[in-house]
């Protein structure tokens, strides 16, 4: 009987958003709570993924691959922003009279509300720690095929998910995939407008929706490379993803040395 695989798909948010983190914030004297956040938001935020995921913090880039987007991760989200939404950032200041409702910046405008996300990120995991510890290098980076059709997978079954940047890691214990990119919705008004819109593409039911389709495509994919039958271990019952990032190894390690 082939080994069974494991398959995670996280997308990062800020827990302090949630209902249950409000219900907990009325009854603190503080009115806050500390749930982890690991959405990004902001510029500074941003700036902390960039040195993560693309490792400017200890230059181990050889240990990486940038599969798409360059080795700046802020100037592939501005540059986004710039493709996605600078013309209807114009055409919105010219529907305005007054000139302090014209929006002169639409990354920065955005950065600076604490009630949105600049964009997302994405952390797609095949496999866990006790798969991968045996593998070899050559073994291992044969993962960059697979997350290569994970990404395009992705961009088909979220087509509203703009990709700016994505990398594949293999210095933590398992190879895995960071995908960060703006959520887009198009909506018609008096004109057309875009905006960023977390909240109204990855709802629970997209979520499960997404994760199904990219379960089957990720195990097909892994098994076209490497020339194997392997299959799926069963999805947690009410789980948007197999296995929280929470769960792999050395992933909060690396984050507390950064």
């Amino acid at each position: 009987m082939n080994e069974m695989l494991a398959y995670s798909i996280h997308l990062g948010n800020d827990k302090n958003k949630t209902k249950k983190a409000k219900e907990i914030a009325k009854n603190n004297q503080s009115n806050t709570t500390s749930f982890s956040n690991n959405s990004i938001q902001n510029l500074a935020q941003l700036s902390k993924a960039n040195n993560h995921n693309l490792r400017k913090y200890d230059n181990k880039t050889e240990l990486i691959s940038v599969i798409y987007g360059t080795g700046n991760l802020i100037n592939d989200v501005q540059n986004l922003y710039l493709q996605e939404f600078e013309n209807a950032r114009i055409e919105y200041n010219n529907k305005q009279t007054k000139e302090n409702r014209k929006i002169q910046n639409y990354f920065e405008h955005i950065s600076k509300n604490s009630n949105r996300d600049l964009c997302c990120e994405i952390i797609i995991e095949l496999g866990d720690m006790n798969f991968w510890q045996d593998k070899t290098q050559e073994y291992c980076y044969k993962m960059v095929q697979v997350y290569k059709e994970q990404l395009q997978d992705f961009v088909t079954a979220v087509p509203q998910f703009k990709i700016a940047n994505a990398v594949i890691h293999f210095d933590e214990t398992s190879p895995h995939l960071h995908m960060i990119g703006i959520p887009i919705k198009e909506r018609i008004q008096k004109w057309n407008e875009k905006k960023v819109a977390k909240s109204q593409i990855f709802t629970k039911e997209s979520l499960t929706r997404i994760q199904d389709k990219m379960r089957n495509c990720c195990i097909k994919s892994f098994n076209k490379v490497y020339e194997q039958d392997y299959q799926l271990k069963t999805k947690e019952k009410g789980r948007n993803q197999d296995i929280p990032v929470s769960q792999m190894q050395n992933y909060n390690k690396v984050k507390k040395q950064y």
